[in-house]
């Protein structure tokens, strides 16, 4: 990561928030429904499969995780309605996870019911170590009722080994992604707070469990050598391209996400939309720094 990257990135709360948005709509579908649905369309009729996320932070009350649960209500109603290729990807904590359990698996069994029924499947997305333990604990809660829902681990925390074996057992999908969030170190695998590459022979690991299991894994990365690790390991252990897919950021690596799809392996893309576009654009480049880099670039041509 350069300097100028890294500057870059701690100064994105004074780009601003016009710019933000221009550049930030190659990543998040808009802030409607009806824009979110246009794009997931485009994507099919190019041969990628989605997942949409409906922005948003940690509900702070329950009359906010009401209104995310109404969110996603009408988002499986629209995606049943046009018979799109899309499942849902939904954070726990925007349903009330961090408030009350016990409230948050009853608003999630109503909007699992309803995707059930509808044939669309719902992935919990892992989130910070906080909320580690209570989501693969409500997700094995919920299972037993709805085989619908879908988990998804992240390869940089140091217990992930374990939570794998714990819930493959009850998987008929999993996704295993890098992960995102700022931990202590001692949380991960040694190195993964330095260097990113320093998580790959562990995400390795991890989907080498699945194949091995038979359960049908989400490999979410952008990382074109461990994408040919990966695929070079199902060849190996000549897993079927059907057992698995690849997962992608929208906007993020085209020419990689293409190639992928043209060798004939399935490819998902991962469409966020909402209200909360800002907050999610900011995050992303904190994440990215090059992004960032490229942003302040762009700042210095004006």
């Amino acid at each position: 990561m350069s300097v100028f990257n890294a500057m870059a990135a701690r100064a994105i709360p004074w780009i601003p928030r016009t710019l933000v948005r221009k550049i930030s709509r190659r990543y998040i579908a808009g802030a409607t429904l009806d824009e979110a649905l246009e794009r997931v369309r485009f994507l099919n009729a190019n041969g990628f499969s989605a997942t949409l996320d409906v922005l948003g932070e940690a509900a702070s009350s329950f009359a906010q995780a009401r209104r995310a649960t109404d969110d996603t209500l009408r988002v499986l109603d629209a995606v049943h309605a046009g018979a799109l290729r899309s499942t849902l990807s939904i954070k726990p904590s925007a349903f009330g996870l961090l408030l009350d359990v016990e409230r948050c698996q009853a608003l999630l069994e109503e909007m699992l019911s309803t995707a059930g029924r509808l044939g669309i499947a719902v992935c919990f997305d892992m989130e910070d170590v906080t909320c580690t333990q209570r989501e693969i604990d409500l997700f094995l809660a919920l299972k037993a009722h709805h085989p619908n829902v879908e988990l998804a681990l992240q390869a940089y925390l140091l217990r992930t080994p374990g939570d794998l074996g714990r819930v493959l057992p009850f998987c008929s999908r999993v996704r295993i992604c890098k992960g995102i969030y700022r931990e202590a170190p001692e949380h991960l695998v040694e190195g993964a707070d330095r260097d990113r590459v320093a998580i790959n022979t562990h995400f390795l690991a991890h989907i080498a469990r699945c194949f091995t299991a038979g359960v049908f894994v989400a490999v979410a990365t952008h990382d074109a050598a461990l994408i040919a690790q990966v695929i070079a390991l199902a060849r190996k252990t000549d897993t079927n391209p059907a057992a698995f897919e690849f997962q992608m950021l929208l906007g993020v690596c085209e020419p990689l996400r293409d190639s992928l799809r043209q060798q004939g392996f399935a490819v998902r893309i991962y469409v966020p939309f909402g209200a909360d576009w800002y907050g999610y654009s900011v995050r992303r480049l904190r994440e990215n720094p090059r992004i960032a880099g490229h942003v302040a670039r762009a700042l210095l041509d004006f």
